[in-house]
């Protein structure tokens, strides 16, 4: 080989290790460094499990949309992007069903990448697939499930943001007796851990207070023909009849009451509490009816505007269902928990036994000032904030109820 062809081959070779190293460090600048360059990011997944095609769906797909928002507004925070992160989100369609639940859950569980769980709507959902979770290390947080039972099976991985039926029932009947005065009332539930719970301590507190019970019926969940329990109800003439359960089935009952001459308002709980519910029942039966939910009405909530902002922008059409901002709260409370693993572990542990062990106790010490108001948690997992509001159909939408 020639002196130049020599130099010729090491000039080669040199712009070749040269490229190398610039293509090393571009490589760096996209997909991983230190130098000013953001590591590729750990996919961390947050399943939701919510009724998306069966039972409480309006509910449901509020729920979806409000972990969806936390879920995008995370992903642009510029603190999560330093640590390496990006969130996604996985939907489980559980139809409000505890067996097609713990198929979700098991899906979930199946995941390695799923770290949390937003959900479940309902209790009796919640209860059997908070098991499946705790024996993966997946944390729960439900926005919506309110049976005490939820939280006292000794689950280290279980927490709730909203309220609990033990606070909402006896509320609802001390609205019912003392400020609307109604001194008797019939009670239904749909046999379901909310409905059932939720009419149990409505029945216990009412008695308590000094109203009169009547009678108590259940019913199914899914159930429409509502004729016979109507007649029994009317020979009867309570002041107020009371529904644990969901806003599908209640507004059917409201309907047929109304329907049959029955002037006693339907009263329930924070199931009833959506728009879809004065559809269904019609203006002229839902006129009237009561039912109390979880917090404070969201134009009451300091961080309520900044939220509905965000919502309209992101949901332009939609309106803001019950739990649209306590799934957006019970998000973050994840979210806050894998920033917190992250920056202490590293991106790269979020995932892992370790990581997944460390979030549940991350969740467990929020302190947090959410859209719902202050989010904390007690020995339990459940929510220390038990504000109850209650609401009035007037003028064909649900409205805070002023004495």
């Amino acid at each position: 080989m020639t002196s130049k062809r020599k130099r010729f081959v090491a000039l080669v070779a040199a712009t070749a290790a040269l490229a190398l190293v610039v293509t090393g460090c571009a490589s760096k600048t996209e997909t991983g460094g230190t130098d000013g360059g953001a590591t590729e990011a750990t996919v961390v997944k947050i399943g939701i499990g919510a009724p998306l095609t069966q039972g409480a769906v309006a509910l449901g797909k509020g729920m979806e949309r409000g972990a969806n928002l936390a879920i995008s507004q995370a992903n642009e925070d510029p603190a999560v992007v330093d640590l390496g992160i990006k969130f996604e989100s996985v939907s489980g369609d559980d139809q409000g069903d505890p067996k097609t639940g713990v198929t979700v859950a098991n899906q979930f569980a199946s995941d390695s990448k799923l770290v949390g769980v937003m959900g479940h709507l309902n209790s009796g959902v919640s209860i059997p697939a908070s098991k499946v979770y705790n024996q993966n290390s997946i944390v729960m947080v439900s926005p919506a499930s309110t049976n005490p039972a939820l939280t006292q099976q000794g689950l280290d991985n279980v927490f709730r943001v909203c309220t609990i039926d033990s606070v909402q029932g006896p509320s609802a009947a001390d609205s019912a007796f003392k400020d609307l005065g109604f001194t008797s009332a019939f009670v239904v539930d749909d046999s379901t851990p909310y409905g059932t719970g939720l009419a149990d301590e409505f029945a216990k507190q009412f008695e308590a207070d000094g109203g009169k019970m009547l009678g108590r019926e259940k019913t199914g969940d899914k159930d429409s023909d509502f004729n016979a329990l109507v007649t029994k109800i009317k020979s009867l003439s309570p002041a107020v009849v009371y529904y644990g359960g969901i806003y599908n089935s209640g507004a059917l009952l409201s309907k047929q009451l109304s329907d049959a001459g029955v002037t006693a308002p339907l009263m329930g709980g924070d199931g009833m509490y959506d728009g879809e519910y004065v559809k269904l029942a019609g203006d002229a039966a839902a006129e009237g009816d009561f039912c109390t939910s979880i917090g404070y009405p969201i134009d009451q909530l300091p961080k309520g505007a900044d939220f509905k902002a965000a919502f309209e922008a992101a949901y332009p059409g939609d309106a803001i269902a019950a739990y649209d901002a306590y799934s957006f709260d019970a998000t973050n409370v994840i979210i806050d928990a894998v920033k917190k693993v992250a920056a202490d572990l590293g991106a790269d542990k979020v995932t892992s036994p370790e990581g997944k062990t460390a979030i549940i106790a991350a969740v467990a010490a929020t302190n947090m000032d959410g859209v719902s108001g202050a989010v904390a948690f007690d020995a339990n997992g459940d929510t220390t904030n038990k504000v109850i509001t209650l609401y009035t159909v007037k003028a064909g939408a649900w409205t805070a109820y002023v004495k």
